[in-house]
């Protein structure tokens, strides 16, 4: 009963200076792993998505080249273990290296730093049949053994849904916010509100919502044709209360980067209003 009482009697400010902080069982842990210390993040930004096929990674990349046109440094980290595609859009074959301090991430040719599981395995299309424990803890080592050197914005591409890897990546690395990735369906509003949810459960700063197929220009007269029906977006985000950070349409210059895995000649000008956001 004491210790309930004292628990109820927590100071509204939290436990810096309160008497009882190191026997009081109220207290959340902290879960975050140090980063490697050759590393120095500035920001780490998660791109989370409540479903697959949303384009998440493509939005990833997008943010990541947006940042490095302004001038920023930028890593990838990948922590879509079991469907990585973030080397292949940047053309990065080879396989990481590393010595007794670390691994060493890959560069791609705009200066992006990347590391995926990809990058790790003799073969690009070995199937990777590991179970959650294991996966988290390979999330969690991209971030503790991996030397990222002066990086502003690390971004860290999710798997679909609200499971290990997430869950991973809010307790153990030190994320600034997320950027929700969607798609113009129904559905996709109750999926939305899940990713939401769990970023507002776990104390994650949600920066806004990147709607992606979101319509089609036709190229003989410009009209914007809704291909998947009408975008729900600007009612999602005012239910939430967060922006819009972009609409970004069925582009075929996109499709084309990703293609010829030339996605470091992109220039997404979709995501303007991303960019203020994370500088701010």
């Amino acid at each position: 009963m004491a210790e309930e009482k004292k628990q109820e009697s927590c100071p509204s400010e939290g436990c810096a200076g309160c008497a009882h902080a190191s026997t009081c069982t109220s207290q959340k842990k902290d879960f975050r792993k140090p980063a490697n210390p050759y590393s120095a993040v500035r920001k780490v930004i998660g791109v989370i998505s409540g479903k697959g096929g949303v384009g998440k990674s493509m939005v990833t990349a997008s943010l990541a080249r947006m940042m490095i046109e302004k001038g920023y440094t930028a890593g990838i980290l990948d922590a879509d273990i079991t469907g990585p595609s973030i080397p292949k859009m940047y053309g990065i074959h080879e396989q990481a290296l590393g010595n007794e301090e670390g691994m060493l991430p890959c560069v791609a040719k705009d200066g992006t730093k990347i590391m995926s599981v990809n990058l790790l395995l003799e073969k690009e299309d070995t199937p990777v049949i590991w179970r959650g424990p294991i996966i988290a803890g390979v999330v969690t080592q991209f971030w503790t053994d991996v030397m990222w050197g002066d990086v502003d914005y690390l971004f860290v591409d999710m798997p679909p849904g609200t499971g290990d890897v997430p869950l991973t990546v809010f307790q153990s690395l030190p994320v600034d916010g997320v950027v929700i990735v969607t798609s113009p369906q129904d559905l996709v509003s109750m999926i939305v509100k899940k990713a939401y949810h769990m970023a507002k459960d776990m104390n994650i700063p949600v920066l806004g919502i990147v709607e992606n197929f979101s319509y089609l220009e036709c190229p003989d007269c410009g009209r914007k044709i809704e291909v998947f029906g009408k975008s729900h977006i600007e009612d999602i985000a005012k239910e939430l209360e967060i922006p819009v950070l972009g609409r970004i349409p069925i582009d075929p210059k996109l499709t084309e980067a990703v293609e010829n895995e030339a996605f470091d000649q992109v220039n997404n000008a979709y995501l303007s209003d991303a960019a203020q956001v994370l500088e701010s």
